[in-house]
């Protein structure tokens, strides 16, 4: 791999390349469970050329034994469904509830729907390389639907499937292409190419209905931006939709009334991974410039960006059980609701992570005006197989208030934050962020809600407000039709497909100021013209010059694998991690080793600990 090759050309040696098996923390030490390792039966690394990303699904069938976490993970054209045992017994490879291998296609993302859930029955969504949409039952072990089966809809990979929060039957799809469709699992996607009629559109984005007599999919199909969608995020309440795409613009839309909130500019080259903070203020995103980003929701602007990475960032995530509420005199952690103190997290109950985002987040505690500290983490892992840990704190989100300590692994670089030129606000002074009050999510069983889209009186300049009329954007009046089963699926790329080629790997910070004016030259007329465009919007609100916002430290940053990182996600007890080799690892959190504490270390590989 070349990030390899560039590392020992940086003189990192042999320690740099030694893989960690565990790190320390502010809260203790993390270790990895060697026993806890999830893979394909056979433990052998897989071959990842030409292969999509290893990707992870959790699901909690609230199984009264106490053992209800499951785990699905593609790996090829492999997908693998366990019981997941996490930190407390070692992971039993040789028992996998299901198994699947495809032919003429591979599983690139999944997501199971939390709300339909049981030890019986799970349903889960599979996004595919040539396109098509599969939903499966692994427990049962059938195979109950399958959407663009002849790929009249859209013929590229996807990239990103979600269940819509909320619904059992609606479902929200990414593809290569740039297009985002919704789904209704109840409707059938018709044997003609469908036909669209323009419903809105705005800068940078598009959205049509399928014009059709009788119900059928997709419900929407949404363009947005240029080049692929790379990946998309609900907001904890389900009423946003964060994505992230090839042409370096991370949109927000409103998602009832498909209303753009405000827009982010990537310093350089194109968007992975988009994630929002558990309370709904925040979003990171990450990408092909090295660089963790965090943008306002409410004030619509980049407030700080992140490096530690060496290649791209490929997974975004933030950290529920670690972000905190701190009163300055005396330090102290608090948990419990928003009645209880008024600045205080409430987190999602159990295992639920369906909900287990939802918290609420205050600035200052308005009692007495003390300052209150506040700590945000959030983790990211990349193609130069490095997990980073990062920790966002008031110093950054709140510059003008006092500070009720110091922070460490934050470097302001004498920047000063510019100030918002008109934050989002309504009539009630609410400060627009899409979770300063979080309500029950809403039902949505076969249609999306009446909603009147994001609140008005927004003057920033990267913030949209709605000048349409009309709300919900889906007809509730569409009606389950006939649904065909299919008991195998062989799927087929086209040629250009199987040709098509990921991004250049040299699109990072190293190669920025590398670039020399012979080469520029050389670029094509496109190349040349994303350069001017990239150079409009360097220096203002959209994608400002680093010096101009706070630059943060990572507060870890370790090799953790020896190939490219594409998983990471927070458990309660845990976070996750997954490689392009096909191991799925899990970390414990200080003091959760469970079980699993007596490992015998003979058995671990081979690595360090720091």
């Amino acid at each position: 791999m070349q990030f390899h090759k560039s590392m020992a050309a940086e003189g990192g040696g042999k320690e740099m390349n030694e893989i960690k098996t565990q790190f320390t923390t502010r809260e203790g030490v993390y270790k990895l469970l060697t026993h806890s390792e999830y893979s394909r039966p056979n433990r052998v690394p897989f071959n990842s050329q030409g292969s999509n990303p290893v990707k992870v699904s959790f699901v909690n069938v609230n199984d009264q034994s106490g053992n209800g976490d499951r785990i699905c993970f593609n790996v090829g054209r492999e997908l693998y469904f366990y019981i997941y045992k996490g930190v407390r017994k070692a992971a039993d490879l040789s028992k996998p509830i299901d198994k699947r291998i495809y032919k003429g296609t591979q599983p690139t993302c999944h997501d199971f729907n939390p709300l339909t859930a049981t030890a019986e029955s799970v349903s889960l969504l599979v996004g595919f390389s040539a396109g098509q949409v599969q939903l499966i039952d692994p427990i049962k072990k059938e195979t109950s639907k399958l959407f663009n089966e002849e790929r009249l809809i859209d013929k590229s990979r996807v990239t990103c499937v979600r269940w819509v929060p909320g619904s059992e039957s609606l479902f929200l799809v990414a593809h290569s292409s740039g297009s985002l469709y919704l789904y209704n699992v109840e409707h059938t996607c018709g044997t003609t190419p469908p036909h669209y009629q323009l419903l809105k559109q705005g800068d940078g984005y598009a959205v049509h209905t399928c014009k059709s007599k009788s119900a059928r999919n997709p419900l929407l199909r949404w363009t947005v931006g240029e080049g692929a969608l790379n990946e998309f995020a609900f907001s904890p309440d389900g009423k946003f939709l964060a994505c992230a795409s090839q042409d370096g613009f991370l949109r927000v839309f409103g998602f009832d009334a498909a209303e753009l909130h405000g827009t982010m500019k990537s310093y350089f080259g194109g968007l992975l991974c988009v994630c929002w903070s558990p309370d709904g203020r925040y979003i990171v995103a990450g990408g092909e410039d090295d660089l963790v980003t965090v943008w306002s929701f409410s004030d619509c602007r980049v407030i700080a960006r992140g490096h530690g990475h060496k290649s791209w960032v490929s997974v975004v995530a933030f950290d529920h059980c670690t972000t905190s509420v701190e009163d300055s005199d005396p330090p102290a952690e608090f948990s419990g609701s928003d009645e209880e103190f008024h600045e205080q997290i409430h987190f999602g109950g159990g295992r639920d992570r369906a909900n287990s985002s939802q918290s609420h987040l205050s600035k200052r505690n308005s009692t007495d005006g003390r300052p209150v500290s506040v700590t945000y983490r959030f983790g990211s892992v990349g193609q130069d197989t490095q997990l980073c840990l990062w920790d966002l704190t008031e110093d950054i989100l709140f510059p003008h208030l006092p500070l009720s300590r110091t922070r460490t692994h934050t470097n302001v670089m004498s920047a000063t934050s510019p100030p918002a030129t008109g934050a989002v606000s309504n009539s009630s002074g609410n400060s627009g962020a899409p979770a300063n009050s979080l309500p029950a999510p809403l039902p949505r069983s076969n249609s999306l809600p009446h909603s009147s889209g994001p609140a008005g009186g927004n003057t920033t300049p990267n913030c949209h407000t709605s000048s349409s009329k009309g709300s919900s954007i889906i007809d509730s009046t569409f009606i389950a039709t006939g649904v065909s089963k299919f008991a195998t699926l062989s799927l087929h790329d086209t040629r250009k497909e199987r040709h098509e080629k990921d991004h250049k790997r040299n699109h990072s910070m190293g190669h920025i100021s590398s670039k020399s004016s012979d080469k520029l030259n050389q670029l094509s007329s496109a190349a040349r013209t994303a350069k001017a465009d990239a150079a409009k919007t360097l220096g203002t609100l959209l994608c400002p010059r680093m010096e101009e916002v706070p630059l943060l430290e990572p507060l870890v940053c370790k090799k953790i694998a020896h190939e490219r990182l594409t998983v990471l996600i927070f458990l309660e007890d845990c976070l996750v991690t997954a490689c392009q080799e096909g191991f799925i690892c899990t970390w414990a959190r200080p003091g959760k080793v469970g079980l699993l504490s007596s490992q015998n270390p003979a058995n671990s590989p081979s690595g360090t600990v720091v």
